[in-house]
């Protein structure tokens, strides 16, 4: 019995070939798209999904959306998977398949399907992301189904295939990597990239210019925060996407953003990415910065020790997860003092923040001075406060003398 399916489009050559192998099937597919800030020519992608055997071809635009709901919940965290990873990637996906979700039921579509391999992280984050919001949907994953793979076994069979059925193809040897874009940041792996060894090509990177051919004096910027969302740049107020933009602009010409990782993929292998996120670097380090003079230090070590957590569960594809919301709630309990400015200046890759001050400011010039301070602290105390923290480890030392005597 044909299917009404709604498969997830990126206009690229799995994706065209998949949404034709479905259509001869006999099934009907309605190609969605999200546009998350990725450069890209919308009319020639609907140009050709319909080409490539689609009915009827939706693109949503959550710019606003991605950023506000997305991208800038976690710059509050301050959450980097394993300590490196901007989350660009997989912060896009839950995105894309909730846009994907909401198009899909209101085109009656019972199954959605997607172009996602079976080596990486975006099926774990299309699929979760659509068991929490459809669970009455089916998925068709087109790269674990045996019937699809011994038809299109790899790049050059998928060209073929395009090619007997008039989809364009822009094959080329000239970019030997994969790369994804959208307003955080540009991930690019695969070809040469999967030699750990081999340096990227300077022609590679488009968000950002070489931090050696970037200018030569610094350029100083203000960060606003509210509640620990930027809110304004440079004293101009903008929408959480247009702020993201004029970021990325101004910390790109700078050099910023840039990383070489081998990461741990959720499906157990290591992967090398290489990444540009210079609006994120910018936004996130100004963010840590203040946080310095506005959350208690307890709070900021229990918030913390969960950043590995929260990061582990974006990139392994539970945005919509009760633990997801419960995280969540602390970071908003954190962030409700975090409000103020921050001053830095960046050069040639380097992000340097060289002032910051709060109306919630927990810090006292008077106390932490070391000059007279005319009596805001007693030094005096400070005495009974270290003997009472030596006790543990004085217990510890006669006990190790008894033991060593024995």
């Amino acid at each position: 019995m044909a299917e009404r399916i709604m498969l997830l489009y990126s206009g690229g050559l799995d994706t065209s070939v998949i949404c034709r192998w479905l259509a001869e099937k006999g099934d009907e597919i309605i190609c969605f798209a999200a546009d998350v800030g990725q450069r890209e020519d919308w009319a020639g992608l609907k140009k050709k999904a319909i080409q490539s055997g689609a009915k009827k071809v939706i693109v949503a635009d959550v710019r606003e959306h991605f950023v506000k709901d997305f991208v800038l919940p976690v710059i509050r965290m301050n959450a980097l998977y394993e300590g490196r990873y901007y989350l660009g990637t997989s912060l896009a996906r839950p995105c894309i398949a909730e846009a994907m979700v909401i198009a899909a039921k209101k085109e009656r579509c019972t199954v959605f399907a997607h172009g996602a391999t079976g080596k990486g992280n975006d099926q774990v984050r299309f699929e979760l992301t659509a068991a929490a919001l459809a669970p009455e949907m089916k998925v068709i994953a087109p790269w674990r189904d045996p019937e699809f793979s011994s038809v299109i076994k790899g790049r050059a069979e998928a060209i073929a295939y395009a090619k007997k059925y008039n989809i364009p193809v822009k094959a080329t040897k000239s970019k030997p990597w994969s790369s994804d874009e959208n307003l955080l940041h540009i991930s690019f792996e695969a070809g040469m990239l999967e030699d750990p060894e081999a340096k990227p090509r300077a022609d590679m990177f488009e968000l950002t210019v070489d931090p050696m051919k970037a200018p030569n004096k610094a350029e100083k910027v203000r960060v606003d925060f509210d509640k620990g969302y930027p809110v304004a740049l440079n004293g101009k107020k903008m929408s959480p996407a247009k702020l993201l933009e004029a970021a990325n602009k101004i910390a790109g010409r700078n050099g910023v953003g840039r990383v070489d990782m081998v990461e741990s993929r959720y499906v157990g292998m290591k992967s090398r990415g290489v990444y540009e996120t210079p609006g994120g670097t910018l936004l996130m380090t100004a963010h840590r910065d203040l946080e310095g003079i506005t959350v208690d230090r307890d709070v900021m070590n229990l918030r913390d020790g969960l950043i590995p957590r929260m990061a582990g569960l974006i990139y392994n594809g539970y945005w919509f997860s009760d633990e997801m919301n419960a995280l969540f709630a602390l970071v908003e309990e954190s962030q409700k003092y975090v409000s103020g400015r921050v001053d830095l200046e960046l050069y040639k890759g380097n992000v340097t923040v060289v002032g910051r001050s709060s109306p919630n400011s927990l810090y006292d010039p008077l106390i932490a001075s070391m000059d007279d301070d005319g009596g805001a602290y007693d030094q005096t105390l400070a005495t009974g406060f270290i003997n009472l923290h030596g006790l543990p480890l004085r217990a510890q030392a006669r006990r190790a003398a008894k033991a060593r005597k024995k």
